[in-house]
């Protein structure tokens, strides 16, 4: 291994682990995925900080949670004064950022970065669809509505890949970072392969269409709203119709393919150049996607389907095969963890823990925690005013090792789940006289995790 090995993040949006086949899904056509997969320690239970984008990527930045690197909802900067991985590494990487980046400034090159390449209005996605004789359906502005029509040659992933691999080609004779961020599958929820999958035929879990009864009030006016609404803005045209909800979940996995394809753009530059014994290879996405179970769309929920997300880290020196990582990993901990593989200083400010340990054998993940949060206040609109209003409460989580997910708020019905037992998360345990001791311990986590990291959310009193 050389003493500085190159790392390349890829970070799509809005992904959910049933998209993969190293999750379960014997189906998807994914073939530069699952040859990532094959290769790399799989992560059994990664988890986000706040399943939404720009809090999210600002801890796989930072290695910070949202209320420390204060994006807290989308459209916050990350603070200029707030390092990120690019920051981190010595001098002698050459740095690249291509695709989105959603923490302000987006255009612009910044945080210690090299290379940027933007997908921001007018920048180097823009240009290079104009270059191939595409014109903006909105003066300045090529708008998702418009990118759904186009071909998988002009979609973002295709941008992507392309200008990540020429990057990985251009500095093979150095050590480098290279971040890579998709914008698919995120909605709208079709594009160039609507056709890919049969809504018919589509297998669904327990939870499809089913209304969360017992579970918060957060939940529960979500779920009434998107099964109630006709209007074309929120996700297609009339939700009232169980078909639309399974075309619109095949068109979903349909956009999974134009990140396969941007997978193996990469894949390929490291082969070809003979760079992939000495590269990190890590892959997960800010978010998963709600996509009909719990009779929900989008995110912004502490449910499996919104906030456990694929992650991968290929190691080449460490494992040329799959290796099942158990446990709980949280996001928070994938920077620390790269840091410790390239032999990196990991700063005192960070939050997260690196489990490179892990990969090793030197320790397991089943002692480990994640925690996760939602800070509503300031949210774009998310379809009505009750779940506007309800939408603005605190919320903070903690999954364990013996999987299962505590979800706090001082305002609103705080839910428990056997993640064992009730994988699809269907019974709220949360006022099961049995599992009040359980209740107690997991809440005093929280509150300790709260202290350590400078958090402070209310919580209700156990």
């Amino acid at each position: 291994m050389s003493h500085q090995p190159n790392i390349v993040v890829v970070i799509t949006d809005q992904q959910r682990t049933d998209t993969m086949a190293c999750y379960g899904n014997a189906w998807i056509q994914s073939p530069h995925q699952n040859a990532l997969a094959a290769r790399s320690f799989v992560f059994e239970n990664a988890y986000v900080t706040q399943a939404v984008c720009t809090p999210s990527r600002g801890s796989l930045m930072t290695g910070l949670y949202p209320h420390a690197h204060g994006c807290v909802v989308n459209g916050i900067p990350l603070r200029r004064e707030t390092s990120s991985i690019a920051e981190m590494m010595p001098a002698t990487y050459r740095k690249g950022y291509v695709g989105k980046w959603h923490l302000g400034d987006d255009g612009n090159c910044q945080h210690g970065f090299d290379e940027w390449c933007s997908i921001a209005d007018g920048g180097g996605y823009h240009q290079w669809l104009s270059d191939r004789g595409f014109a903006p359906d909105v003066p300045g502005r090529f708008t998702p509505q418009q990118r759904a029509t186009m071909p998988a040659s002009a979609q973002i992933g295709a941008y992507v890949g392309q200008e990540s691999a020429r990057f990985i080609r251009e500095n093979a004779g150095r050590p480098w970072l290279l971040v890579a961020s998709t914008f698919e599958p995120h909605p709208p929820y079709r594009g160039p392969y609507d056709g890919l999958y049969d809504p018919e035929e589509l297998p669904v879990g327990p939870t499809f269409l089913k209304h969360p009864e017992g579970h918060s009030l957060f939940n529960r006016v979500r779920s009434a709203f998107y099964r109630n609404t006709t209007d074309a803005r929120v996700v297609a045209t009339d939700m009232t119709r169980d078909e639309n909800w399974r075309k619109l979940r095949a068109q979903y996995l349909g956009n999974v393919k134009i990140v396969d394809d941007a997978i193996g753009k990469m894949v390929r530059a490291l082969a070809e150049t003979g760079q992939m014994e000495n590269t990190i290879f890590a892959f997960t996405s800010d978010h998963g996607e709600m996509a009909g179970d719990h009779r929900m769309w989008e995110k912004r929920a502490f449910y499996e389907e919104s906030a456990r997300v694929p992650l991968l880290l290929s190691v080449p020196w460490l494992n040329a095969e799959q290796k099942r990582i158990d446990g709980v990993f949280g996001h928070a901990d994938l920077l620390p963890t790269l840091l410790a593989l390239a032999d990196v200083p990991i700063p005192d400010a960070c939050q997260g823990e690196s489990a490179a340990g892990a990969l090793t054998g030197e320790r397991d993940l089943k002692d480990h925690r994640a925690f996760m949060e939602w800070n509503g206040i300031g949210d774009r609109n998310l379809g009505n005013p009750d779940i506007d209003l309800i939408a603005t409460l605190p919320w903070r989580c903690v999954v364990t090792g013996d999987r299962y997910k505590l979800n706090l708020c001082a305002g609103d019905q705080c839910e428990l789940f056997d993640l064992n037992a009730d994988p699809f998360e269907e019974i709220n345990l949360f006022d099961a006289p049995e599992h009040r001791d359980r209740i107690r311990n997991m809440a005093a986590t929280i509150r300790s995790w709260q202290r350590e990291t400078g958090d402070t959310a209310p919580l209700p009193s156990i």
